[in-house]
């Protein structure tokens, strides 16, 4: 039996006071409609197709997902007609599941659960129970003489009486229902209500009047439900998101000195022992592995951290699409940076505001502090001064610099690339070298120094 999958993501969510199509606001490093995506993938849906209105063109280039389609809702008339500018690319002899676009916490068990409980005969709804259930569809239910409880219609909160209003089962937004069924009762929509559009969740009504079941599943927490209308709802959700995430590391292991202070925009991997200070921000891809150490106040993308490295505090680790590499036992800031295409072997050391950019540097390599390497290759057990720099770039093209095993850099040194020091030399301190720097000696590039007797300051005329 066929699986689709409508996701309806045309609104504009006027609430959030942006021009961003409120779906492709982040969660957690990825936009609130990629998290739904994600998880219709792990359902393994035959087909997935997005209803876009709002923001379409963005909406539409921003995400890719496998079997994914779109179709567009203009004017945008409510649930119902998102709905029927899907029909028409359903396959008829399965099943479809809807779900919302802005509810990023839903879990694919649940939506199994949810598949499972409409079997291809039965109308499932989601539902839960909410404290306040303001701004939501009502479930309501009758009772039969046996005290069985069933399912009669769906009441959208501005229709609802005040009883109605006062029913805390409510509506999430996402169903499983038997396509042929459905495309027959999308059919008959009408929009006769105070909102003037055409209600999805009409199609109860007509189910109860056909004699198809309708049943409700829940999820395993009211959060997987929960959407986004405001910058408060979006704040919300992504603490939620991230205290899940913490919850899961320090599952596996990893000691987090406050699981309200961490931030996973993306996959974090981690070895054993690992531990992590506040205020540690991990994107992209990040790897750690047994027993690293995170300083608070770190941000980390796109990198990958070897056995045994401290990162001190305020570290800057930003691997881009190059990413980073830093070796077994390295030691690595406060306040250092390592940009894209940076890979340290072995027992690095980088000190406080160092920056190194497209450069290896082999075991034993130091930069302890104040330096900056670009474009370059060190060799091991080097010792790069304070205030030292590698002068990669000449106005038109980037050069590198090749530095030799046990190399020593005197402080406020500038190597301007193409160059290369050879192994065991010497760099004195303030020179700036220009040409090749033989194996094993000292060079020095300095002007004479010279002392005036008799010199006087210049003053202010007048």
């Amino acid at each position: 039996m066929a699986l689709d999958i409508v996701i309806m993501a045309a609104g504009k969510g006027t609430r959030m006071k942006s021009d961003r199509p409120k779906v492709l606001h982040p969660v957690a490093g990825r936009s609130l409609l990629e998290h739904v995506l994600l998880t219709a993938v792990e359902v393994a849906a035959d087909r997935i197709v997005v209803v876009t209105g709002h923001g379409a063109e963005q909406v539409e280039a921003a995400v890719r997902a496998p079997q994914l389609q779109f179709v567009r809702q203009a004017p945008q008339l409510g649930t119902g007609h998102a709905v029927q500018q899907a029909a028409p690319l359903l396959h008829s002899d399965g099943v479809t599941l809807i779900l919302n676009g802005d509810t990023p916490l839903i879990e694919a068990a649940t939506l199994r659960a949810l598949v499972e409980a409409c079997g291809g005969a039965r109308l499932a709804l989601l539902t839960v129970d909410l404290a306040d259930p303001t701004g939501y569809g009502r479930i309501v239910r009758r009772t039969d003489a046996s005290g069985a409880s069933t399912v009669q219609a769906i009441v959208e909160h501005k229709d609802a009486t005040p009883e109605q209003r006062a029913i805390a089962e409510v509506y999430t937004g996402a169903m499983a229902v038997p396509t042929a069924q459905l495309q027959r009762w999308l059919a008959r929509l009408d929009n006769r209500n105070a909102q003037g559009e055409y209600y999805l969740t009409d199609v109860v009504a007509f189910a109860v009047a056909d004699g198809v079941p309708v049943v409700a599943a829940q999820p395993r927490r009211a959060s997987e439900v929960l959407g986004v209308n405001s910058p408060q709802q979006l704040a919300e959700l992504e603490r939620l998101c991230q205290r899940d995430r913490a919850d899961a590391l320090m599952s596996a292991g990893v000691r987090l000195a406050d699981p309200a202070r961490l931030d996973v925009r993306g996959q974090l991997q981690c070895g054993t022992d690992v531990a992590i200070d506040v205020n540690c921000v991990f994107e992209g891809t990040v790897t750690l592995g047994d027993r690293v150490q995170i300083g608070a106040n770190c941000v980390i993308r796109n990198a990958v951290i070897g056995d045994d490295a401290v990162i001190h505090p305020f570290t800057h680790i930003d691997g881009d699409t190059l990413g980073v590499t830093v070796g077994r036992g390295s030691l690595v800031g406060p306040y250092a940076r390592l940009r894209p295409g940076a890979v340290l072997g072995a027992a690095v050391h980088i000190g406080n505001f160092v920056e190194v950019k497209n450069s290896t540097l082999a075991d034993g390599a130091k930069a302890n502090h104040l330096a900056y390497l670009g474009d370059a290759t060190v060799g091991a057990r080097v010792n790069f001064g304070a205030g030292s720099i590698t002068a990669n770039y000449d106005g038109a093209n980037k050069h590198r610099t090749e530095i030799g095993d046990d190399v020593q850099v005197g402080s406020n040194c500038v190597l301007v690339a193409p160059l290369t020091v050879g192994a065991g030399a010497t760099i004195g301190a303030g020179s700036t070298v220009t040409r090749q720097a033989p194996a094993g000696q000292l060079t020095v590039v300095r002007g004479r120094q010279m002392s005036l007797p008799g010199w006087k300051r210049p003053v202010k005329s007048g």
